[in-house]
Protein backbone atom coordinates (compact mmCIF):
# COMPACT_ATOMS: atom_id res chain seq x y z
CA UNK A 1 0.00 0.00 0.00
CA UNK A 2 1.46 3.62 -0.90
CA UNK A 3 1.04 6.62 0.42
CA UNK A 4 1.04 10.32 -0.23
CA UNK A 5 4.35 11.99 0.18
CA UNK A 6 3.10 15.44 2.19
CA UNK A 7 3.91 17.17 5.00
CA UNK A 8 6.76 16.43 7.30
CA UNK A 9 6.53 12.31 6.16
CA UNK A 10 10.26 10.87 6.69
CA UNK A 11 11.38 8.72 3.68
CA UNK A 12 13.43 6.10 4.06
CA UNK A 13 17.39 7.37 4.72
CA UNK A 14 20.64 7.22 6.81
CA UNK A 15 20.25 9.62 9.60
CA UNK A 16 22.62 10.55 11.80
CA UNK A 17 23.45 13.31 14.22
CA UNK A 18 26.62 15.66 14.03
CA UNK A 19 28.47 18.22 14.88
CA UNK A 20 30.29 20.61 13.34
CA UNK A 21 33.41 22.49 14.78
CA UNK A 22 34.09 26.26 13.58
CA UNK A 23 37.55 27.75 13.39
CA UNK A 24 36.45 29.83 15.95
CA UNK A 25 36.17 27.02 18.36
CA UNK A 26 32.36 26.53 18.33
CA UNK A 27 29.85 23.47 18.33
CA UNK A 28 27.12 23.61 15.36
CA UNK A 29 24.84 20.94 15.68
CA UNK A 30 23.13 19.73 12.84
CA UNK A 31 21.87 16.30 10.99
CA UNK A 32 23.42 14.88 7.82
CA UNK A 33 20.22 12.62 5.61
CA UNK A 34 21.83 10.42 2.83
CA UNK A 35 20.19 7.54 0.87
CA UNK A 36 19.49 4.55 2.51
CA UNK A 37 21.56 1.82 0.39
CA UNK A 38 23.32 3.59 -2.26
CA UNK A 39 25.28 6.61 -2.35
CA UNK A 40 24.52 10.19 -3.10
CA UNK A 41 25.23 11.54 -5.90
CA UNK A 42 25.06 15.14 -5.05
CA UNK A 43 24.94 17.08 -1.99
CA UNK A 44 22.78 20.01 -0.61
CA UNK A 45 24.35 21.91 1.94
CA UNK A 46 21.40 23.98 3.46
CA UNK A 47 21.68 27.37 4.89
CA UNK A 48 18.29 27.76 7.12
CA UNK A 49 16.50 31.50 7.11
CA UNK A 50 16.74 34.11 9.76
CA UNK A 51 17.27 32.51 13.11
CA UNK A 52 16.18 36.06 15.01
CA UNK A 53 12.77 35.38 12.71
CA UNK A 54 12.16 31.88 13.81
CA UNK A 55 14.70 30.01 11.52
CA UNK A 56 16.33 27.16 11.58
CA UNK A 57 17.90 23.70 10.70
CA UNK A 58 13.77 22.45 10.97
CA UNK A 59 12.43 25.53 8.59
CA UNK A 60 9.79 23.27 6.70
CA UNK A 61 11.52 23.29 3.24
CA UNK A 62 14.83 22.62 4.42
CA UNK A 63 13.49 19.54 6.38
CA UNK A 64 11.09 18.40 4.28
CA UNK A 65 14.22 18.27 1.83
CA UNK A 66 15.78 16.34 4.12
CA UNK A 67 12.90 14.14 4.66
CA UNK A 68 12.53 13.17 1.04
CA UNK A 69 14.98 13.93 -0.82
CA UNK A 70 17.56 11.14 0.07
CA UNK A 71 15.01 8.64 -1.12
CA UNK A 72 13.41 10.60 -3.88
CA UNK A 73 16.56 12.17 -5.95
CA UNK A 74 19.70 10.36 -4.41
CA UNK A 75 20.82 13.20 -2.61
CA UNK A 76 22.72 13.61 0.66
CA UNK A 77 21.22 16.85 2.82
CA UNK A 78 23.45 18.53 5.49
CA UNK A 79 21.12 20.62 7.62
CA UNK A 80 22.69 22.53 10.43
CA UNK A 81 22.29 25.63 13.18
CA UNK A 82 24.38 28.47 12.43
CA UNK A 83 25.87 30.26 15.54
CA UNK A 84 23.32 30.66 18.52
CA UNK A 85 20.42 28.72 17.09
CA UNK A 86 17.78 26.81 18.45
CA UNK A 87 16.08 23.72 17.52
CA UNK A 88 14.48 19.78 18.68
CA UNK A 89 17.89 18.76 17.52
CA UNK A 90 19.91 21.30 19.99
CA UNK A 91 21.15 24.81 20.17
CA UNK A 92 24.72 25.69 18.80
CA UNK A 93 27.10 27.45 20.25
CA UNK A 94 28.10 31.02 19.90
CA UNK A 95 25.51 33.92 19.53
CA UNK A 96 23.96 35.26 15.62
CA UNK A 97 26.47 38.06 14.21
CA UNK A 98 23.92 38.86 11.56
CA UNK A 99 25.78 37.19 8.75
CA UNK A 100 29.75 37.76 9.52
CA UNK A 101 30.60 34.89 11.60
CA UNK A 102 28.85 32.58 10.26
CA UNK A 103 30.99 32.64 7.62
CA UNK A 104 33.00 30.20 9.44
CA UNK A 105 30.27 28.29 9.80
CA UNK A 106 29.77 28.16 6.59
CA UNK A 107 33.25 27.26 6.36
CA UNK A 108 32.63 24.35 9.07
CA UNK A 109 30.26 22.91 6.69
CA UNK A 110 31.67 22.70 3.67
CA UNK A 111 34.65 21.29 5.75
CA UNK A 112 32.57 18.47 6.60
CA UNK A 113 31.62 17.51 3.31
CA UNK A 114 34.80 17.34 2.12
CA UNK A 115 36.33 14.82 5.25
CA UNK A 116 32.94 12.60 4.38
CA UNK A 117 34.18 13.03 0.72
CA UNK A 118 30.34 13.78 -0.14
CA UNK A 119 30.07 14.72 -4.13
CA UNK A 120 28.89 17.45 -5.89
CA UNK A 121 27.98 19.93 -2.80
CA UNK A 122 25.89 22.55 -3.88
CA UNK A 123 24.57 25.43 -1.00
CA UNK A 124 21.17 26.22 -0.75
CA UNK A 125 19.98 29.24 1.03
CA UNK A 126 16.33 30.48 2.20
CA UNK A 127 16.05 33.94 3.07
CA UNK A 128 19.04 34.46 4.95
CA UNK A 129 20.72 31.79 4.15
CA UNK A 130 20.95 33.23 0.30
CA UNK A 131 22.72 36.10 1.82
CA UNK A 132 25.99 33.89 3.05
CA UNK A 133 25.65 31.19 0.19
CA UNK A 134 26.54 34.59 -2.15
CA UNK A 135 28.62 36.46 0.44
CA UNK A 136 30.99 33.28 1.26
CA UNK A 137 30.15 30.32 -1.14
CA UNK A 138 33.07 31.60 -3.97
CA UNK A 139 36.11 31.02 -1.03
CA UNK A 140 34.35 26.92 -1.34
CA UNK A 141 34.72 23.88 -3.96
CA UNK A 142 30.59 24.10 -5.10
CA UNK A 143 28.51 23.11 -8.01
CA UNK A 144 26.85 26.14 -7.68
CA UNK A 145 24.15 28.20 -5.04
CA UNK A 146 20.70 27.70 -5.29
CA UNK A 147 18.64 30.40 -3.84
CA UNK A 148 15.12 30.45 -1.83
CA UNK A 149 13.64 33.73 -1.76
CA UNK A 150 16.69 35.83 -1.96
CA UNK A 151 15.86 39.25 0.32
CA UNK A 152 19.74 40.76 -0.72
CA UNK A 153 19.23 43.05 2.23
CA UNK A 154 23.23 41.99 3.75
CA UNK A 155 24.72 41.39 0.30
CA UNK A 156 26.06 44.30 -1.30
CA UNK A 157 25.71 44.76 -5.21
CA UNK A 158 29.64 44.17 -4.98
CA UNK A 159 29.19 40.79 -3.17
CA UNK A 160 26.52 39.52 -6.25
CA UNK A 161 28.78 40.84 -8.96
CA UNK A 162 31.61 39.33 -8.27
CA UNK A 163 30.01 36.37 -9.28
CA UNK A 164 30.02 37.06 -12.75
CA UNK A 165 32.35 34.82 -14.77
CA UNK A 166 32.18 32.59 -12.48
CA UNK A 167 31.92 28.98 -13.55
CA UNK A 168 29.47 28.03 -10.64
CA UNK A 169 26.03 28.32 -11.25
CA UNK A 170 23.60 30.92 -9.36
CA UNK A 171 20.02 29.97 -9.64
CA UNK A 172 17.52 31.82 -7.79
CA UNK A 173 13.37 31.33 -6.74
CA UNK A 174 11.69 34.00 -7.07
CA UNK A 175 8.37 34.40 -5.39
CA UNK A 176 5.62 36.56 -7.37
CA UNK A 177 4.54 37.79 -4.24
CA UNK A 178 7.62 37.71 -2.00
CA UNK A 179 8.02 40.02 1.19
CA UNK A 180 11.24 41.56 0.25
CA UNK A 181 12.51 41.15 -3.50
CA UNK A 182 9.83 40.34 -6.03
CA UNK A 183 10.39 39.00 -9.94
CA UNK A 184 10.87 42.79 -11.47
CA UNK A 185 13.19 43.98 -8.24
CA UNK A 186 15.64 40.66 -8.43
CA UNK A 187 16.27 41.11 -12.11
CA UNK A 188 17.96 44.36 -11.21
CA UNK A 189 19.79 43.11 -8.50
CA UNK A 190 21.23 40.06 -10.44
CA UNK A 191 21.66 41.56 -13.56
CA UNK A 192 25.42 42.37 -12.92
CA UNK A 193 25.79 38.26 -13.39
CA UNK A 194 24.53 37.17 -16.97
CA UNK A 195 24.32 33.62 -16.27
CA UNK A 196 22.41 33.71 -12.97
CA UNK A 197 19.23 31.55 -13.92
CA UNK A 198 16.32 33.93 -12.36
CA UNK A 199 13.16 30.98 -11.81
CA UNK A 200 9.68 33.42 -11.03
CA UNK A 201 7.27 31.58 -9.33
CA UNK A 202 3.36 32.14 -10.04
CA UNK A 203 1.75 32.85 -6.38
CA UNK A 204 4.91 32.07 -4.88
CA UNK A 205 5.58 33.77 -1.36
CA UNK A 206 8.80 34.01 0.91
CA UNK A 207 8.05 31.28 3.17
CA UNK A 208 6.67 28.79 0.17
CA UNK A 209 3.70 27.92 2.63
CA UNK A 210 1.81 24.76 1.40
CA UNK A 211 2.48 21.14 -0.08
CA UNK A 212 2.01 23.03 -3.81
CA UNK A 213 4.77 25.14 -2.93
CA UNK A 214 6.83 22.86 -1.31
CA UNK A 215 6.78 20.30 -3.96
CA UNK A 216 7.41 23.17 -6.94
CA UNK A 217 10.60 24.24 -4.80
CA UNK A 218 12.02 20.64 -4.00
CA UNK A 219 11.30 20.05 -8.23
CA UNK A 220 13.64 23.12 -9.31
CA UNK A 221 16.04 22.33 -6.59
CA UNK A 222 16.55 18.80 -8.32
CA UNK A 223 16.21 19.44 -11.80
CA UNK A 224 19.40 21.73 -11.39
CA UNK A 225 21.21 19.38 -8.82
CA UNK A 226 19.63 15.48 -10.65
CA UNK A 227 17.32 16.41 -13.28
CA UNK A 228 17.50 12.52 -13.92
CA UNK A 229 15.23 12.05 -11.05
CA UNK A 230 12.42 14.01 -12.34
CA UNK A 231 9.48 14.05 -11.91
CA UNK A 232 9.53 13.57 -8.23
CA UNK A 233 6.61 10.55 -7.30
CA UNK A 234 4.00 11.75 -5.36
CA UNK A 235 3.41 8.82 -3.28
CA UNK A 236 5.78 6.25 -1.47
CA UNK A 237 6.48 3.67 -2.78
CA UNK A 238 6.82 5.35 -5.67
CA UNK A 239 4.42 3.64 -8.62
CA UNK A 240 6.14 1.59 -10.68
Amino acid sequence: MSIEIRGPLELPARREEIELRTADGLALVGELAVPQDRPPVATLVTLHPLPTAGGFMDSHVIRKAAGRLPALADLAVLRFNTRGTRSPRGTSEGAFDGGDAERLDVAAAMGFVHERGLPMPWLLGWSFGTELALKYGREHDVVGVFLLSPPLHRTTDEEIAAWAGDPRRVIALIPEFDDYLRPAQARERFASIPDAVLIPVEGGKHLWVGETQTRHVLTEIVAAVNPAALPLPNTWPPAS
